[in-house]
């Protein structure tokens, strides 16, 4: 029932402008570092990702002052398990978008620059070419001036060492966990990177950051238990961090049953309601015959999407004695 946990995860740490401006000074090109401002760096609240990609793909996008100029730098976390080759045609959508919504918001003459970074750490190696040319075939060279082109910035977790992992600890320990999401031996490398909150305050790992890491490291790994976890954060951390993983978990567990039983009860509902609107129908059809009054009042009955307004219905059929009569009963 845990809904988009790298989602959660990535916002809630790259949405701190702490994290987000030191993970930049980290790795973004020296040539891009030595004309941003990222003093100047703004978390923007738009995401440009479709529904239908939510559930492998995050975003953020950053306002900064480029060159005496305001740019964009647009991050893209990937969090499926092997690449998109055609992750460039994504990008150039998703600047294009970006694009569009600054022309409308700031009524400039020129486009703004746009820089596109994308995190990956799946189980594969990232193969695809940094370019947007290298999508296309034919004679490229020749055809230059007729394309449009670009190059993102790549960074593949699993080119880095632990060791060369950069940035606040709350990053470093989310850029870890994504790294190493996907070992087999994970949960023995869990000790060693939660050890790294150890020296933080309770107010920079609360309870929200704890969270979303719970609810992404319970919906990666298959062996993981609560218990287990909270003797992990208990050697990790303190017994204190122990029990209030024990408590976030008692926490999600209500939370998914509460769900499962707003989804079931949402179920049989629509079962009930999609019968009984059958019913109705055919005892309408049976008892007034094929006219255009029955037609109309079915199209009335259709629209009904009550449950107990449909039951009393059902019973107002068999004691009217026409349209009119159960039309006035409907709109009443």
């Amino acid at each position: 029932m845990i809904q988009n946990p790298h989602d959660s995860l990535f916002k809630e740490t790259w949405s701190n402008k702490s994290n987000a401006k030191a993970f930049l000074e980290n790795y973004l090109p020296k040539k891009v570092l030595s004309i941003v401002n990222l003093d100047s760096l703004e978390i923007c609240k738009d995401t440009f990702i479709e529904n239908d990609l939510k559930n492998y793909y995050s975003d953020m996008l950053y306002k900064v002052n480029l060159g005496g100029t305001v740019g964009y730098i647009y991050f893209l976390f990937e969090h499926k398990s092997y690449p998109d080759r055609l992750v460039h045609l994504q990008l150039l959508e998703y600047m294009i978008k970006i694009w569009r919504l600054d022309q409308k918001q700031s009524k400039k003459k020129k486009l703004s620059i746009v820089i596109p970074l994308l995190l990956y750490h799946g189980s594969q190696n990232w193969k695809a070419k940094l370019h947007f040319s290298s999508l296309l075939e034919g004679p490229v060279d020749v055809m230059a001036d007729y394309i449009p082109n670009f190059q993102y910035v790549l960074y593949d977790l699993s080119k880095y060492s632990d060791a060369e992992i950069k940035g606040t600890i709350n990053a470093r320990v989310v850029m870890l966990i994504f790294k190493h999401i996907f070992d087999y031996d994970f949960t023995s490398k869990m000790p060693g990177i939660l050890s790294l909150l150890k020296d933080l305050s309770e107010k920079e790992t609360g309870l929200q950051y704890f969270e979303s890491l719970i609810k992404y490291i319970f919906s990666n790994v298959e062996d993981i238990t609560p218990e287990k976890f909270q003797s992990i954060v208990s050697n990790s951390l303190s017994e204190d961090k122990g029990g209030l993983i024990m408590t976030l978990a008692e926490k999600l567990r209500n939370e998914g049953f509460q769900k499962g039983l707003e989804q079931a009860e949402k179920l049989r509902n629509e079962g009930l309601e999609q019968g009984l609107l059958e019913g109705i129908e055919f005892a309408v059809s049976i008892k007034f015959g094929d006219t255009d009054d029955c037609k109309s009042i079915i199209a009335k009955i259709k629209s009904i999407r009550d449950i107990n307004q449909l039951k009393a219905l059902k019973g107002k059929i068999k004691s009217a004695r026409t349209v009119p009569e159960l039309i006035k009963f409907i709109e009443n």
